[in-house]
């Protein structure tokens, strides 16, 4: 399998922290890698799709990056904590 890359890695780093339970689950099954994969990759084609989509709206590509990361980053690497 492909190593991680720093979406992964953050997103590995927060689901430890904050969602044990996920992961041990995703680790008892051996999927937690392969999930982790997928982070990224949703990660990084939904940054990409909206960083574009804020540029057309007349942002700067500084500006488009940050509200793209904004939204992207709280759906796939940080999401909520277990209860």
């Amino acid at each position: 399998m492909p190593p991680l890359t720093q979406y992964g890695l953050l997103a590995e780093q927060h689901w430890r922290t904050w969602l044990p339970r996920m992961v041990a689950e995703l680790e008892r099954t051996g999927r937690l890698h392969q999930t982790l994969l997928e982070a990224e990759e949703q990660t990084e084609t939904e940054l990409d799709s909206l960083r574009r989509h804020f540029i057309q709206q007349g942002l700067t590509p500084r500006q488009a990056h940050q509200r793209a990361w904004e939204i992207v980053r709280e759906r796939y690497l940080f999401l909520p904590p277990e209860s």
